[in-house]
């Protein structure tokens, strides 16, 4: 098969096209055929060799049909999504044409979508419905402020959450973005310049119910200033960068009665967060129905990935990129 190898830790460049075996499904495993797949931020800190965890085949996320299932449990040509599971991290991942997946983290799919648009969903919205669900309790009428709104699981949990009767708040560092997170259901859009807590405290008196923070530990103090006492902020992403919070000190930091969590994607399929707790199947349906606006802003091809990467690192994606496989006109 044909897959994408990291050669050494660098720039997007060292991301080259090789050929290498097939991969053999173990029994909890699922051999799928990939179509597409999601390229995301983990992936370029995989890349440099930042992450502590990195396989020679990055790719986190992907879409396609079962290739064989030793369990018998999917038909062979089956459509799929799969996420998670150390791929990329502990296993070989999805940058490749084909992927042994841990079939906990396989997930069978009825949709009309084309491969492209159902690989710019997996991770992004399974990732957001979790954190939003699960470590903010996220309730309607409730005010969320979502920072780094413009990323692709930024564009997730604003599409999500506006859906399920919150009133959202999405950041931006740039004004020309503001109308696109307005059409995702954001009722009010505030330009970060690195200070926020005080432009959310005059839109929302007191401070917001929930805060999802996907800019990370740079911003991580205004963020809890930006919360209302007794409210509750998760951090979920770490678009500023992997840099610690220099000499956080919780008794002078974190506002009394609030409530700080993190959650990590890696955890998704594990026990204690069963991939089938994520209602992918009615996500989908929602991207179908236009209720949630989950297209890929760019789609690849397999050979242009050092592209993919360097457009991710500039910070102009506007949202998900993609890459795929065979041809971006393939559908399930």
């Amino acid at each position: 098969m044909r897959a994408i190898v990291i050669t050494s830790p660098g720039g997007p460049d060292v991301l080259r096209v090789r050929e290498l075996p097939d991969p053999v499904p173990a029994d909890d495993e699922i051999l799928i055929r990939v179509r597409a797949f999601g390229v995301n931020h983990a992936e370029t800190h995989m890349r440099k060799g930042e992450w502590p965890e990195a396989t020679p085949v990055s790719g986190i996320e992907c879409a396609g049909t079962v290739a064989a299932d030793p369990s018998g449990r999917l038909a062979a040509g089956t459509t799929v999504v799969a996420l998670m599971g150390g791929m990329g991290r502990t296993r070989n991942g999805s940058y490749a044409e084909y992927v042994a997946a841990p079939a906990a983290n396989v997930v069978p799919i009825r949709t009309s979508l084309s491969w492209p648009d159902l690989a710019a969903i997996p991770e992004s919205y399974a990732t957001a419905w979790s954190a939003l669900t699960g470590n903010l309790g996220l309730m309607p009428g409730q005010s969320l402020l979502v920072r780094g709104a413009t990323s692709a699981l930024g564009q997730a949990a604003v599409n999500i959450a506006s859906d399920a009767g919150a009133a959202v708040l999405a950041t931006t560092r740039r004004a020309d973005r503001a109308q696109l997170l307005r059409s995702l259901g954001a009722e009010h859009v505030v330009i970060d310049g690195g200070q926020i807590a005080g432009s959310v405290r005059e839109l929302v008196p007191g401070g917001a119910d929930r805060v999802l923070d996907l800019v990370g530990n740079r911003v991580l103090r205004d963020s809890l200033r930006a919360v209302r006492p007794g409210g509750r902020v998760c951090q979920a992403g770490f678009l500023g960068g992997l840099g610690p919070v220099p000499e956080f000190l919780p008794i002078a930091d974190m506002p009394s009665g609030v409530q700080f969590s993190f959650f990590g994607s890696f955890e998704l399929g594990t026990g204690e967060l069963p991939i089938s707790g994520v209602p992918l199947q009615e996500i989908v349906e929602k991207v179908e129905a236009g209720k949630y606006r989950a297209a890929p802003s760019r789609v690849f091809g397999f050979g242009e990935i050092a592209d993919a990467h360097r457009l991710m690192e500039s910070g102009a994606a506007l949202g998900k990129l993609v890459v795929a496989v065979r041809t971006p006109q393939a559908s399930p």
